[in-house]
């Protein structure tokens, strides 16, 4: 059986800045990866780019340097700086290994992947955000003859069938995928839930450095009303285009029906909550939230006080029913959630959401199992290409306090 000191399971933009903070103090370790690298970037939809701007690309070592900063890397562009910077890293990772589970063995652990079994002393899990597609409830009752996908399986207008489309779920996907739909020419109907919203740009700066300036993007989850409230939707942004405002309301001028919660179907009859108003108004009081801050930092930094518009009444009418017939699909844009009950033991682990238990990335109920580029694990940006370098160089430097060999 091979040893090594560090085991980290994953190499997307996580695991490879693991990989760069174990480097840089001396520690030995060896990625898997089951796909390629940054796989979870490579299975995006066709025109997916960040929603980010590129200077938030801050991998240790890996940190953006293009011309176009304020641009939004389309997802090859994406995969193709992870490829370089773990060429650049010289990063210890094998492609093409899927972990099918990790089990304690004496003074480590010992993980059985595809190509055979590997003891280590300690295991970083920097295996995504989230892992699994949600649904809600609703879904089982729709037509058995209607295609239903979930967001990660769409990868262009052209290959749905013909037809209208409905889309669950409004957050940053769904509203991108609804976007690009009504682009292509189709009928949409986009089932809303509670967003978040905001300017793409407010004043020179764009939406996200306010966020950051701010401190709302380094706030850790403790700042949350609830642990529940880590499964709320990002910002609504989009970076098509070199970025431009998207919103509920940009959505409804485009053509898009919108309606209410998604409640299932009847026949061949789908059903919705008449609470789009409410959601509507729910993500203005956060646009709010965000101007309040935008001008508090330009206040104290004494920059010019940008101007940032009231948005226009919105009518909340909505229709809380609507035929199926002739509709080519279905497509789910609800988010994801955290999977790591399937193929790990230790059920007590992980809390009531799938979130695991640990502090600063250390897992307070398994020694020695460590995590990185997980949602909300320090803060809001942990899962992000600007805040998963410092997580990463937390654990690191927490590995390295304590002996990783016999």
């Amino acid at each position: 059986m091979e040893h090594v000191d560090v085991l980290v399971v994953g190499g997307g933009s996580a695991g490879l800045s693991v990989s760069h903070e174990l480097a840089r103090l001396g520690i030995d370790h060896v990625i898997l990866e089951r796909g390629r690298i940054g796989q979870a970037w490579r299975d995006r939809w066709d025109s997916f780019c960040l929603v980010t701007p590129n200077w938030t690309v801050r991998l240790p070592g890996g940190e953006y340097a293009g011309a176009d900063p304020d641009g939004f890397l389309p997802r090859d562009e994406i995969v193709a700086h992870l490829e370089w910077y773990a060429a650049t890293l010289g990063a210890p990772i094998r492609e093409g290994v899927a972990v099918r589970t990790i089990e304690r063995a004496g003074d480590g652990f010992v993980a059985l992947t595809s190509a055979g079994d590997i003891h280590a002393y300690r295991v970083v899990l920097a295996t995504g955000a989230f892992q699994r597609a949600y649904r809600p409830a609703g879904s089982t009752s729709l037509p058995a003859g209607l295609l239903q996908m979930d967001m990660e399986e769409y990868r262009n207008a052209a290959s749905l069938p013909p037809g209208p489309v409905l889309v669950v779920g409004s957050g940053q996907s769904g509203c991108q995928l609804a976007e690009e739909l009504r682009e292509a020419g189709r009928d949409v109907v986009l089932a809303c839930g509670k967003a978040p919203w905001g300017p793409r740009r407010i004043g020179d700066r764009d939406l996200v450095w306010w966020l950051e300036e701010s401190g709302f993007l380094g706030q850790p989850v403790t700042s949350l009303p609830s642990p529940a409230a880590r499964l709320g939707a990002n910002p609504i942004a989009t970076g098509h285009g070199g970025g431009h405002d998207l919103s509920l309301r940009t959505l409804r001028a485009m053509g898009v029906t919108l309606v209410g919660r998604f409640l299932g179907a009847a026949g061949s009859e789908a059903r919705f909550a008449a609470d789009l108003a409410d959601s509507v108004a729910w993500g203005d009081a956060r646009f709010r939230e965000i101007k309040r801050e935008v001008l508090r930092v330009a206040a104290e930094r004494g920059l010019p006080r940008p101007e940032i518009a009231e948005p226009a009444p919105f009518p909340g009418s909505a229709p809380e029913r609507v035929s199926l017939d002739g509709y080519g699909a279905v497509v789910f844009a609800g988010g994801f959630r955290p999977d790591f009950r399937s193929w790990l033991p230790w059920t007590d682990a992980f809390d009531d959401l799938g979130f695991p238990v640990q502090v600063d990335g250390a897992s307070t109920v398994v020694d020695g199992l460590y995590f990185v580029g997980t949602h909300f694990l320090r803060t809001r940006k942990s899962s992000t290409l600007l805040g998963v370098g410092d997580d990463a160089a937390v654990v690191a430097r927490a590995i390295a306090g304590r002996t990783t060999s016999a």
